[in-house]
């Protein structure tokens, strides 16, 4: 059963619980109100029964000690079911059958006493007089009037409910179909929506009932779903622009190198121009993972010299064969940065890189807890950032002016977008400073 209604629709769900409802309610109204009928229908017979008794008393008559019965003006009154008794010898009797007679000379001698024979109701009253008692009164009253009038209310009652039954499920349809329709528009609306154009809202507004609340959290989903379309299409277009240049060296100097027959100095050159290049494409395709996976996931937390240390490392290199002088000035231990160090080492490590290409003699990296976050500074003797470069270098496939001056050579690799993209994504920033000497400055959350 649980089964079955955990497959029905909203609908069926809704309908079955007011009928189900609806349909108590009405039996326990009914079964109510037949109870008190029968309670009230059996009272009035027992007044009917008193009023009888009292008034045959009150018709009686004593003459020396002995009780005498009123005569009867007419054949009715020996219709009204009243007994007469003085001791066990009947002084007044109805026509009535012989059962109710038998029935009726047992209870004389008896005190109060009400028995039900049949469907008639009797009633015995003792006759005292000067506290010597004389005889008995027995009145009887038929109960089928009164079981007529119950079962025609209970009939009656039955029919009502089951036609308000009727009705209320009539209307409950009804209103629950109203209710509904608009919520299976708006999903319907959603789905399509989804499906071909994720700009489109309900703009219902701020919540004010159910309806506006799940138009609401309808737009939050659509948001969502269009902010994760948006950050796989960017993704996509980053690697492409990432990837695209080091595809097209390493095509171009493995044709030139099969083009162009060369000694063994020249293959490895060759050999070594595409190892690099590769090198390149795996760390662009390793820290737009990472960055995926830190949007997507919990992330950890690290030593900040640490990491710093390892993006230092992994410039030297350059920093040897262009001269420039490469320094960390961070203390031991240094702040605890809640990131994971391959994570902060691939937002550092193009800044670095980038200070290490343009830089005239000397490259530097700061290490500093600074109101709840971690910053790094990475500052060059170089051209520095132009102003109006300041924000268009952190565009994908966009180059400053200083890339001009031949000092760029292959370009930082991962990018100044790309370690952006990677701060954002660990609720952190990347900033520069423009004018002479480049300064960047990177924020990351405090562990």
């Amino acid at each position: 059963m649980r089964a079955r209604l955990r497959s029905a629709s909203l609908r069926s769900r809704l309908m079955a619980a007011v009928l189900l409802s609806v349909a108590g309610a009405l039996a326990v109204t009914v079964l109510a109100f037949n109870v008190v009928l029968d309670g009230r229908l059996s009272s009035d017979a027992n007044s009917l029964l008193h009023a009888r008794a009292s008034a045959e008393l009150s018709t009686l008559r004593v003459v020396d000690g002995r009780l005498f019965a009123a005569e009867a003006p007419d054949d009715a009154a020996l219709d009204s079911q009243v007994w007469v008794f003085a001791g066990a010898r009947p002084l007044e009797r109805p026509r009535v059958p012989a059962r109710l007679d038998r029935a009726a000379a047992g209870l004389a001698g008896a005190g109060h006493r009400t028995i039900e024979v049949g469907s008639t109701r009797m009633y015995a009253v003792p006759v005292v007089r000067q506290g010597r008692r004389l005889g008995t009164v027995v009145a009887g009253v038929s109960l089928q009037p009164y079981q007529r009038t119950a079962r025609i209310a209970l009939v009656s009652s039955i029919i009502l409910g089951l036609l308000l039954l009727a009705g209320v499920t009539l209307l409950a349809r009804w209103l629950v179909r109203a209710a509904l329709r608009p919520v299976a528009a708006m999903t319907r609306q959603a789905a399509d929506w989804s499906e071909r154009d994720l700009d489109r809202r309900f703009g219902l507004g701020d919540p004010n009932d159910e309806l506006t609340e799940l138009a609401a959290t309808l737009d939050r989903l659509l948001e969502r779903l269009a902010a994760s379309l948006r950050h796989e299409q960017r993704f996509s277009a980053e690697l492409s622009h990432e990837l695209r240049t080091p595809l097209s060296r390493v095509s171009a100097r493995a044709e030139l190198a099969l083009r162009h027959p060369r000694d063994e100095s020249g293959y490895r050159e060759a050999l070594t121009s595409i190892l690099n290049d590769a090198a390149q494409m795996t760390r662009a395709v390793d820290a737009l993972v990472a960055a995926a996976r830190s949007e997507a996931g919990p992330r950890g937390t690290s030593d900040a010299r640490t990491a710093a240390d390892r993006a230092v490392s992994t410039c030297a290199p350059l920093a040897e064969r262009r001269h420039v002088s490469l320094e960390l000035d961070a203390p031991a231990p240094g702040p605890r940065v809640g990131v994971d160090a391959d994570l902060v080492e691939r937002i550092l490590s193009p800044l670095v890189e980038n200070a290490c290409q343009y830089g005239n003699s000397s490259v530097r990296v700061s290490v500093r807890a600074d109101n709840g976050a971690v910053v790094f500074d990475v500052v060059d003797d170089g051209p520095g950032v132009a102003p109006a470069d300041a924000d268009r270098i952190f565009q994908p496939g966009v180059r400053g002016s200083a890339s001009g001056n031949g000092q760029a050579g292959a370009g930082a690799g991962l990018g100044l977008s790309l370690a952006r993209r990677l701060a954002q994504a660990a609720d952190g920033s990347v900033s520069v400073e423009a004018g002479r000497g480049g300064r960047f400055r990177v924020r990351l959350p405090v562990a």
